[in-house]
């Protein structure tokens, strides 16, 4: 294997994550929060991870998606990695908003809600990458809603 198509398939699956027999979007998430947990006192890091990690999806998983030779493989996670890193971008920490932002991004990266269904079916990276990004952004709008309303909090 040449070592360009080494290199995309590694990012594409986050370092192998998604070769995981069972629900490798879910571990890719979970790696997101291991992320999140390693650089979230420092939002400099995290703003540049975050972006970083979102612009080596756009890089790359078009490119996995013809290595693969499949539409949106399951392999291809990065997605899911960004998306999570998204979903919390800007959200105090407290670990049940951390919690809330797992359980809402999975939930909303499974229905796709609109856009993200329609976005989905686009082929290459801005299929894989733009469902996982709206999910992250839906999770993110409901979680500033949440923590920043004070009656939505019940205070």
């Amino acid at each position: 294997m040449k070592i360009k198509e080494s290199v995309i398939k590694t990012l594409s699956t986050f370092f192998g994550v998604g070769y995981l027999p069972f629900m490798p979007g879910t571990f890719a998430s979970l790696a997101g929060l291991l992320i999140y947990f390693l650089i979230k006192n420092n939002p400099t890091v995290f703003i540049l991870v975050t972006i970083l990690l979102t612009a080596l999806g756009f890089l790359v998983s078009g490119a996995a998606e013809g290595l693969f030779k499949k539409k949106d493989p399951s392999y291809v996670v990065i997605d899911e990695v960004a998306g999570m890193l998204l979903s919390l971008l800007f959200i105090p920490y407290d670990i049940k908003w951390v919690i809330a932002a797992f359980l809402i991004f999975r939930i909303l990266d499974t229905l796709k809600p609109y856009p993200a269904g329609q976005i989905q079916e686009v082929k290459g990276s801005t299929g894989i990458m733009l469902d996982d990004i709206i999910a992250a952004v839906y999770t993110n709008i409901l979680l500033q809603v949440v923590v920043r309303i004070p009656s939505f909090r019940g205070s």
